[in-house]
């Protein structure tokens, strides 16, 4: 009998359909399992028992981060005062001297930060592929096994450079047939259909400013045909609305669901530029958004319309975006900034505390495809929990631990817990990023 983890002597909020709480409880893990929760401390176990003492503490699902660009933590504070176009034109230059080395030694870093901020699973899209960069995809698979973090590793593309009317130099997109081989191949490589997956691949061509339709049409078609998930950037800004009206005659959505992009296995990155009409569409067909409040915010992109979406049904979870445009990189802080821009722009009864835990567990699990298997504590369920310190100045005088942990200082992890396993970060992974910042500064420099 493989050796049982009891974690106990904390609050514990599950997160399932029955809005389960105990002000003092347990989980018991096997393998990488949940196999009990409950009230109280936990009945006598067999065999071999690890405790862990949540005393002071509560115990809630890992946290899934819908949307991420890992291989940006090498290229923070840029462009700090700019839109979301004028971001990428200085920033592009800058991603096409990407390597193996810089891009392993970022996601390393971005995993580990994740895991600081109580996130277990991360959704990666990685669209910039040098010409002479080697398998920076690779890289970022190798980064989440050294970390320990579940990956949905979404597998990017951009066939518009600038000689095509986009924004990335040419030196960064591929054409479509490279487009599509490479994706194919992705899947090839490293995608686990398989419960419990530590790995898994989508399909993610980056954005209608970068993607022709042929590329965006196919991609589609390529990921149903492998039985994998769909993810692109849509309705992020006014311009991007405009660009898509010009172009194309079309909403940003429309025109997403005139390529086949629109169903329950697709979900989106921003979603903030919503029609009625348009969230209605996104909740009838089951398409998930990828709530990126911090981000947004930084770009002054706008605020999406979370409450309406919610509301109508449709999948909600959150992400972090790239740390190049949320340089805190953790995931469990924008639980309060999703709170705080609902409820400033629809009062307070706009988003609740428990709301926002449930958008950044079920509600993130809901987007990537993985609800039967993460974002619950619930029995048969992956282990896949974070236990938070509360308590001293942060946090002593909230009753309310939900409240403490979405309205307070984001708490401490006092442990993390991926499929059973342990997740520990080193210092080690601060040292390599530092010096491949600096690599890519020296390279702009000469």
């Amino acid at each position: 009998m493989a050796e049982r983890i009891v974690v106990e002597g904390g609050s514990v909020v599950a997160v399932d359909d029955a809005r389960t709480e105990f002000a003092e409880g347990y989980v018991v893990v096997e393998g990488d399992r949940i196999v009990a929760v409950g009230s109280g401390s936990a009945p006598p176990q067999d065999g071999p028992v690890r405790r862990i003492d949540a005393t002071g503490c509560l115990v809630t699902p890992g946290l899934v981060n819908t949307h991420h660009h890992l291989y940006q933590w090498a290229t923070r504070g840029r462009a700090v005062d700019s839109t979301l176009f004028e971001w990428l034109t200085e920033l592009y230059p800058v991603w096409a001297r990407m390597d193996v080395e810089t891009v392993h030694a970022a996601a390393s870093a971005g995993l580990a930060q994740l895991a600081r901020s109580g996130c277990t699973t991360a959704a990666d899209h990685h669209y910039v592929f040098p010409r002479e960069g080697g398998d920076v995809f690779g890289a970022v698979v190798a980064a989440a096994e050294r970390i320990g973090l579940r990956l949905h590793a979404v597998r990017g593309s951009m066939d518009r450079g600038r000689s095509q009317g986009g924004l990335p130099p040419d030196s960064v997109v591929e054409d479509r047939d490279e487009a599509l081989a490479g994706t194919q191949q992705a899947i090839d490589a490293f995608h686990d259909p398989a419960p419990g997956a530590r790995v898994r691949v989508a399909v993610g061509p980056c954005s209608p400013f970068s993607v022709s339709a042929e590329l965006m049409r196919e991609s589609a078609e390529l990921a149903r045909r492998n039985g994998v998930r769909l993810h692109t950037h849509l309705a992020e800004t006014t311009t991007e609305e405009e660009q898509c009206q010009a172009e194309f005659g079309r909403t940003p959505v429309e025109y997403a669901e005139d390529l086949g992009w629109l169903g329950p296995d697709v979900w989106l990155a921003h979603a903030v530029h919503l029609s009625p009409t348009a969230v209605r569409r996104l909740a009838e067909t089951g398409t998930g958004a990828a709530h990126c409040p911090s981000s947004n915010g930084r770009l002054g992109a706008g605020i999406a319309p979370v409450r309406g979406l919610l509301s109508a049904g449709a999948p909600v979870g959150l992400g972090v975006d790239g740390v190049a445009s949320n340089e805190s990189g953790g995931l469990g802080e924008e639980m309060r900034q999703a709170l705080l821009l609902a409820r400033a722009t629809g009062g307070p009864r706009a988003m609740s505390v428990r709301e926002a835990l449930w958008m950044a567990t079920r509600g993130g699990a809901r987007c990537i495809g993985r609800e039967d298997e993460i974002g619950s504590l619930e029995p048969g369920k992956l282990a896949d929990l974070a236990v938070w310190r509360l308590g001293g100045l942060d946090h002593t005088g909230i009753p309310d631990p939900v409240a403490a942990l979405v309205l307070g200082r984001l708490p401490q992890v006092e442990t993390l817990l991926c499929g059973g396993r342990e997740v520990l970060t080193g210092e080690d992974v601060v040292e390599e990023l530092d010096r491949a910042s600096a690599r890519l500064r020296l390279v702009e420099v000469s």
